[in-house]
């Protein structure tokens, strides 16, 4: 018996090789050298799958496997998509907008395929926010997506949610209302430009003084 699993689209490209009871990997692509196996005592019971370990993203794509024996022959096409988490998604503060909100961005990498990016309120309840952008390498996506908040005094929690078929990531900010931001940076620019006009007074002063 001889079964042959190959990828299909990278011009027929020989996975595993198993013919006269053993396995014939010499012509074997390189990318799967000792990754490849069969469960060879169930052969008999008509398992010819295929165990491909230490999974790549690379490995997406279109196999074929084909069994052959004396008096019949028989194939299967079967479509593997690997699917990677990323990394935990960070919130950062970019910047303060003069309208009274807060622009929040939320960033991640490392995934495959890209996952949907969800921004929420502490009711679990989804956000408008501006389109994900999404950059892809060669093995993986990153992914960030920002959102402005205006009204955080009874709402101050909010979730960036990465989440694809089978894995899910989430990470929250919590925004201080009792300390207004934005309050703050208008009294500390108040500090800087009164010492600078107490520094003026005391030169002027001081000229004066010596002057007389």
């Amino acid at each position: 018996m001889t079964v042959e699993w190959f990828k299909l689209d990278v011009e027929k490209s020989l996975v595993h090789l198993y013919r006269d009871h053993e396995d014939r990997n010499e012509g074997q692509a390189q990318s799967y050298r000792g990754r490849t196996s069969l469960f060879k005592e169930e052969l008999q019971k008509g398992n010819t799958s295929l165990k491909l370990s230490d999974l790549r993203v690379s490995d997406e794509g279109e196999y074929k496997c084909l069994v052959e024996d004396k008096i019949w022959s028989d194939d299967i096409t079967v479509n593997i998509t690997v699917e990677a988490q990323g990394s935990h998604p960070v919130i950062r503060m970019e910047s303060y907008d003069n309208s009274g909100g807060i622009n929040l961005v939320c960033e991640s990498r490392g995934w495959n395929p890209e996952p949907e990016v969800l921004w929420l309120d502490r009711e679990g309840a989804t956000l408008p926010a501006e389109d994900t952008q999404i950059h892809r390498y060669t093995e993986h996506f990153s992914v960030k997506r920002s959102i402005t908040v205006y009204d955080y005094s009874d709402s101050n929690r909010f979730y960036c949610r990465l989440q694809q078929t089978h894995h899910m990531l989430e990470t929250e900010i919590i925004i201080n209302s009792k300390c207004n931001v934005f309050n703050a940076w208008k009294w500390i620019v108040g500090i800087s430009v009164s010492a600078c006009l107490i520094a003026v007074g005391l030169i002027v002063t001081a000229v004066v003084c010596h002057k007389k």
